[in-house]
């Protein structure tokens, strides 16, 4: 892929994360001023586009509601996993 291509979906990612919109293929395309097609043909821009829409930061309140689920999930399985170890080490102690 052309340097120039690679530089506009870059710039496009970083104009879009920057103003607070989503990045999708159609907005990177749009806004980028090429077709959504060059970017499904090309895995290069793919994974490109991808890569930003990983780290772009989500402000919306069902991203941090979600984020927050699973956290408390990752907690609660955690606490489950201490006390389940910790009956185990009582057992061995009386043994």
């Amino acid at each position: 892929m052309t340097s120039p291509t690679l530089n506009q979906i870059e710039r496009a990612c970083a104009d879009l994360a920057r103003n607070g919109h989503p990045i999708t293929i159609a907005k990177v395309a749009e806004h980028a001023g090429i077709s959504r097609s060059t970017i499904y043909r090309n895995p290069e821009l793919h994974a490109l586009i991808e890569h930003h829409r990983q780290v772009a930061p989500d402000g919306s309140m069902t991203a941090i509601t979600d984020e927050l689920a699973t956290l408390r999930q990752a907690v609660q399985t955690l606490a489950d996993t201490v006390r389940h170890h910790d009956a185990q080490l009582r057992q061995l102690g009386r043994g």
